[in-house]
């Protein structure tokens, strides 16, 4: 140990940590050292996998600065290998966490993972088609976008979308973690917040997007504009008999074909908004509305001068 590192007395403070590890693992039924070795996946892992992904799916836009159009196949080619390969390990750690846990063999854990990724390369290419929707759908909802390029270069909106359609694979594939993870990155750097969960349509454009929140059992439909600061949570989170959240039940909202959803509303609870209605800003909703509607902080406003 070096004579600087003893003013920071190390000695003693590592002692310290790993006796607090060592407390957490006993509360949590964890045995010290039971594996050696990193159990769970690595966030900064799937960060390289992201971008690679990203590369491989648009690879004239997202990939490398140097990347010429006759070695376009070459590169997504080898970018893909290493990144299903690198997803490969991160995905076995995943498997054989939860297997370990839950008291099941590892035997089949994996051909099981080998599985879910050889399905998960199998899908890239709905993905972008898919993905071909979204950039569209920004490049034509927004009067201000110059070009298809620019959007897929600039937009949050887009970003968190891409990061989006790929975790959620991952999460209908059985990999909860690692999905969330995917949709954390985009979050930390958009300020788009989707959970992997989240069931989203074609043609899907967030304006602007920063303070998005979707929630894990919203539904959305095909062609839905949504603008910054909206929310599509939850109104009641219920408990069971020992106070612990129940998980599971769907509690956002169901937001069908053709929906525009404006700044700073708030939508609640498993309701629906009707096809091609339109949401004006800071709107409080926690009830359903037919399709056509076209609701304002002023036309919430009841008879009897209530609001609901």
């Amino acid at each position: 140990m070096s004579e600087r590192s003893s003013h920071w007395q190390l000695q003693t403070i590592v002692s310290q940590l790993r006796t607090a590890r060592e407390q957490w693992r006993a509360q949590n039924g964890r045995a010290s050292g039971e594996q050696g070795g990193r159990e769970l996946p690595s966030r900064a892992a799937m960060a390289e996998i992201l971008e690679a992904l990203c590369g491989a799916l648009f690879p004239m836009r997202l990939g490398p600065v140097d990347l010429r159009e006759e070695s376009e196949d070459f590169y997504v080619g080898h970018t893909l290998d290493v990144a299903l390969n690198a997803l490969l390990a991160q995905a076995r750690l995943e498997l054989r966490y939860v297997a370990r846990h839950n008291a099941e063999a590892e035997s089949e854990v994996e051909a099981r993972t080998i599985q879910i990724i050889q399905d998960f390369a199998l899908a890239l290419p709905g993905l972008r088609s898919l993905l071909d929707t979204d950039v569209l759908a920004a490049y034509h909802g927004d009067p201000a976008a110059r070009s298809v390029d620019e959007v897929l270069l600039c937009y949050p909106g887009i970003l968190a979308v891409i990061h989006h359609r790929l975790a959620h694979h991952l999460y209908r594939a059985g990999l909860p973690l690692l999905a969330r993870i995917s949709a954390e990155i985009a979050h930390s750097a958009t300020g788009i917040d989707i959970h992997p969960g989240a069931q989203i349509g074609r043609s899907f454009f967030i304006d602007h997007g920063t303070g998005v929140v979707i929630g894990e059992t919203a539904i959305i439909g095909e062609r839905v504009r949504i603008y910054q600061a909206v929310t599509l949570g939850a109104k009641r989170f219920p408990a069971d008999e020992d106070g612990q959240l129940q998980k599971g039940h769907a509690r956002h909202p169901i937001v069908e074909d053709d929906v525009v959803i404006y700044a700073g509303a708030t939508i609640l609870g498993r309701i629906t908004i009707g096809q091609g209605s339109t949401i004006g800003g800071n709107v409080w909703l926690t009830r359903s509305v037919p399709a056509g509607s076209n609701l304002t902080q002023a036309n919430l406003q009841l008879d009897d001068g209530a609001q609901k």
